[in-house]
């Protein structure tokens, strides 16, 4: 199959202390409110999967193995607001049981693969959910047909070699051509299309998904001297572990899971971040952006989540708006839910020296662990 030019196929050292933490409480709204955690080479945290009993080599036992596994999964994707530099702080707030596990907005699935390392998530149910409709077709592309996508990945990394940037500007419009075709994305995507969503993830602009008002991917070429495009091993491992037994990965909006989530369950939500200033505006990952109502809606069942006994870990950027509302909110004090400040590194400018140190918050019922 040809679109334009492009021939596609059809088919921690011992010596490590945790910080104490600064709890103050807001005076308006009874919120308890972490300042600013430190996380200085954060050791791994022990997470009790249900074989931990019969397995002596669980993550359990051997938290340490667990997290660093040799065996452990990478993410596929690179994703805008991805949560890998978090993780060790995360880890502090994982519960060390919990039922099934989900995931709303799933982007690059970090969390997923960090609990799925540790081994965290053996035997439990996983439910991983986006309203991405692209990003889910890629994943179950992958998921159910992982040998003709490595067969489209090899010939766009040949492509990519020879032509580079002209390439790239190739396969965008091919890509944009297909999913103007298609009338059910998620549901109709190919290995092909799934191959160059990999493509332009891993060759476009710090691998972010953009769409324009007309609903088309825009995002520019990304500056990089050899980008990892082939890598039939990681698609191979990707595809075992979506297809393992009791995970599930598909289209839905974030709210949905108020209808699955039983008492001791874990979710965990990133939704596309509110911006901290003026410039910072990226929130359209799919055509229509997350708004500030939005925010107020995910924050709202966070509450119900958490007074219902669900742990629930939602991370967001430290905008103005979104700590009023986090602080503000007479649910959110009232289910036990409470923010904590994180320190991390801003990715997503087009000027590298305007990248730094932010603050982030993670609003949860979860505490954290020293």
């Amino acid at each position: 199959m040809t679109v334009g030019n492009i021939a596609l196929f059809s088919s921690p050292s011992a010596s490590c202390r945790s910080p104490a933490l600064d709890l103050t409480r807001s005076a308006d709204s009874g919120l308890i409110v972490a300042e600013d955690i430190a996380i200085p080479n954060l050791q791994p945290i022990a997470v009790t999967p249900k074989s931990a009993a019969r397995d002596p080599q669980s993550a359990a036992r051997n938290p340490q193995r667990a997290i660093h596994n040799p065996q452990s999964v990478r993410p596929l994707l690179k994703w805008a607001g991805g949560k890998r530099q978090l993780l060790p702080a995360f880890r502090r707030f994982y519960p060390r049981e919990f039922g099934a596990y989900f995931e709303p907005f799933v982007g690059s699935g970090a969390v997923f693969f960090d609990l799925l390392s540790a081994h965290a998530l053996d035997g439990r149910r996983v439910s991983l959910t986006d309203s991405n409709r692209d990003l889910v077709g890629c994943y179950r592309m992958v998921r159910d047909n992982p040998s003709d996508v490595v067969e489209a990945l090899e010939r766009l990394a040949v492509g990519h070699a020879a032509g580079g940037e002209r390439h790239y500007y190739q396969v965008r419009d091919g890509f944009n051509a297909l999913r103007d075709a298609m009338p059910s994305r998620a549901l109709a995507y190919t290995p092909a299309l799934a191959a160059m969503f990999i493509y332009l993830n891993r060759t476009g602009f710090n691998g972010l998904f953009r769409l324009n008002g007309d609903g088309r991917f825009n995002v520019p070429a990304g500056r990089y001297a050899r980008p990892r495009i082939f890598d039939p091993e990681h698609v191979f491992a990707i595809s075992r572990v979506l297809a393992r037994r009791g995970v599930s990965i598909g289209v839905a909006a974030f709210d949905r899971v108020v209808k699955k989530a039983q008492p001791g369950d874990f979710l965990y939500f990133d939704p596309p971040y509110a911006p901290i200033s003026q410039t910072a505006r990226f929130t359209a990952y799919t055509a229509e952006p997350f708004t500030l109502d939005d925010h107020q809606h995910l924050c709202d069942v966070a509450a119900v989540l958490a007074a219902r006994g669900c742990h629930v870990m939602v991370s967001n950027s430290s905008a103005p708006a979104i700590a009023t509302l986090y602080e503000s909110n007479p649910k959110v004090a009232a289910a036990g839910l409470r923010v904590y400040r994180l320190p991390a590194r801003r990715a997503i400018n087009s000027h590298g020296e305007a990248r730094g140190e932010i603050t982030e918050l993670l609003l949860t019922n979860l505490g954290p662990r020293h």
